[in-house]
């Protein structure tokens, strides 16, 4: 029973985040760098290759075998749940761009509600296939790609009421999403974002 309301309010909130942060999401895309490149010097045609950054972390010193367990469980779930993190972000910048060029509030109604059936079907199957820990980290992801908590964003767009229900469901797997991301000064997202970091650039 705790499983299939930890399902739903995984969906339903990715659902909201999606929803609500299009409306304020800037939809500029940064032009793609290439990589080979060519230059003239002394009448002479020279390939060049930019190579992409190499990150180099202090290695990470485990006290235990079970803080070095819990460390490749991180990296299994980061590399689980990162493409899902990064397909909400699409979804958030393909919906803004289609609600902004929709010229009636009922035609931007009637998609929002095409949308939200799309993404139930699409991602309640996947949400059942996440554990606990991979489901409170697939939040923590989404709230980093936002730069808001989760409650802020639903307590903004859909109302207090909204925002202390998924609250009050949270709460229940041991997760707040009044808490920020912070890597910069909360140790475990410091190691989440190094696993990130070093995923991204295909080094884990």
């Amino acid at each position: 029973m705790l499983r299939r309301l930890y399902i739903i309010l995984l969906t339903g909130l990715l659902i909201t985040l999606s929803f609500s942060t299009a409306q304020g999401q800037n939809t500029t895309q940064q032009p793609q760098r290439g990589f080979a490149r060519r230059t003239l010097y002394q009448g002479d045609t020279i390939l060049w290759i930019e190579l992409r950054p190499v990150y180099v972390y202090k290695p990470i010193k485990f006290k235990n075998k079970r803080q070095e367990k819990n460390y490749g469980r991180l990296v299994r779930n980061v590399k689980k749940t990162l493409p899902i993190a990064k397909e909400i972000k699409g979804i958030i910048i393909e919906t803004a761009l289609k609600l902004d060029s929709m010229p009636s509030e009922r035609e931007r109604k009637r998609y929002v509600k095409q949308m939200e059936k799309h993404l139930k079907d699409t991602y309640t199957p996947r949400m059942k296939k996440l554990t606990f820990s991979q489901g409170k980290l697939l939040i923590k992801l989404v709230d980093r790609e936002c730069n808001q908590t989760s409650y802020q964003l639903v307590k903004s767009f859909m109302g207090s009421f909204k925002a202390g229900f998924y609250q009050t469901f949270a709460a229940l797997f041991g997760a707040s999403l009044k808490k920020e991301y912070d890597p910069e000064h909360v140790e475990d997202d410091a190691i989440t974002e190094r696993v990130i970091v070093l995923v991204e650039n295909g080094q884990l």
